[in-house]
């Protein structure tokens, strides 16, 4: 597949195994995982985030064997999942920081390409979540409604 905004081709990170069975040496159970999984959720953690402390930590490699459910189900069951998917709010928090460094550098037009594609990107993401149902149909992508995310 090619990547969004260039000619070159892209290449997937990782496959999955092919098995879909509980590795021998993983010796927690489907609760304690949930349980692990709400208390970094608590912790101010991302769904992502957390499933890398899970692997390297703990040494679980795929929560969904274990529990039969994602993290982000996990979440949602126990009213902790996010107001936006992650990766949405990852690319807002992008195009925020690219806005504060325009203000700043005026010239700097390759990072004013890059904020139109990441506006771009945030704006198709938004269509198709909502197409999907995970944000509102009159949700829409302001950028000064989220100028406080540079903060942080």
């Amino acid at each position: 597949m090619a990547k969004m905004h260039s000619r070159a081709r892209g290449k997937s990170g990782s496959n999955k195994p092919t098995k879909k069975v509980t590795p021998g040496w993983v010796q927690y159970k489907a609760k304690e995982v949930e349980l692990l999984i709400v208390k970094y959720a608590k912790e101010g953690k991302q769904p992502s985030q957390i499933g890398l402390f899970l692997r390297d930590e703990y040494g679980i490699p795929d929560v969904k064997i274990l529990t039969g459910k994602t993290i982000s189900q996990i979440l949602k069951e126990k009213n902790l999942g996010l107001e936006l998917p992650e990766e949405l709010m990852a690319l807002i928090r992008k195009s925020v920081l690219l806005t504060k460094h325009m203000e700043i550098n005026k010239k700097d037009f390759s990072s004013k390409r890059g904020l139109y594609l990441t506006n771009s990107k945030i704006n198709r993401l938004v269509k198709y979540y909502k197409v999907k149902g995970k944000v509102p149909q009159d949700w829409k992508y302001d950028p000064a409604r989220f100028k406080m995310l540079a903060q942080k």
